[in-house]
């Protein structure tokens, strides 16, 4: 499960990337804390979609509610698996929810996103840092939902908008940085910019979004190194942003993960 994404930099790098972008609403979007942002918050994040032939960008909650989770110890139960969907559920299982909703899909512009290795003997889970290499800014698809049924947004009165991030196995690389947990080998699914834009295509069959599931993105294509604790309150030792390289003691190489004992750093 991917839960934490950063985005650290100007918005207009979004608008570069979507060209004739509309702005739906003005976002106050806290670029500083965005750093890191952590998906069990369901806080809102900027998405894209792509209606009346336009790029809309939008503020939407991270983590859907279905309208099957009816009461708010569902909700509170049941929200947390929300914020991902497995490529395999999207078209291979006709009686998920995802299946339902493959339509609404959108992307999730990302300056990178964070994962956590597990390394035998060590206190702590190492978070990495992963990005698409030469690219400023990319996209992760996901897909969105509209509940009539859940209480409108207080700041606009509109139905809340919510998306959820499309994940699929892990390359070699992000096996072995994502390499435990109940929803362990596995990765957002990374595209080519071709692909992201082709998501958002509103004409796409079944067989065009099966396609664009299945590409699994070389691991040469991906830059990645580790990062201070980013889900902790702990301050750094050295001052610096949390999408900066940490540079642990003994760390050893990627599939290696026989790791000296260790005592905590967070």
């Amino acid at each position: 499960m991917c839960l934490d994404i950063a985005f650290y930099s100007a918005l207009e790098l979004i608008d570069e990337y979507f060209p004739n972008l509309v702005h739906d609403g003005e976002i106050d979007f806290d670029l500083e804390t965005s750093v890191h942002f952590f998906a069990i918050g369901h806080k809102k994040y900027p998405i894209i979609t792509f209606e009346d032939n336009h790029y809309h960008r939008r503020l939407f909650e991270w983590g859907i509610i279905a309208e099957y989770m009816n009461t708010p110890e569902k909700v509170k139960m049941l929200r947390r698996s929300m914020v991902n969907a497995r490529s395999e559920k999207i078209l291979n299982d006709k009686k998920s929810f995802w299946h339902r909703i493959r339509k609404k899909r959108c992307l999730i512009p990302v300056t990178g996103i964070y994962e956590h290795r597990e390394i035998k003997g060590w206190k702590n889970k190492v978070p990495y840092h992963v990005c698409m290499k030469g690219r400023k800014l990319f996209c992760v698809p996901g897909l969105y939902h509209y509940n009539q049924f859940v209480p409108s947004d207080p700041e606009t009165g509109e139905v809340r908008g919510m998306f959820t991030m499309v994940t699929r196995m892990g390359n070699e690389v992000m096996r072995n940085i994502h390499n435990s947990g109940d929803n362990a080998y596995r990765m957002p699914l990374f595209l080519p910019k071709e692909l992201e834009l082709k998501w958002l295509d509103p004409n796409l069959t079944d067989e065009d979004i099966a396609s664009i599931l299945s590409f699994e993105i070389p691991s040469d294509q991906l830059d990645y190194y580790p990062v201070f604790s980013i889900r902790g309150k702990t301050p750094r030792p050295d001052q610096v942003p949390k999408n900066q390289r940490f540079e642990y003691q003994n760390l050893p190489p990627l599939g290696n993960d026989d790791g000296q004992l260790q005592k905590s750093l967070f």
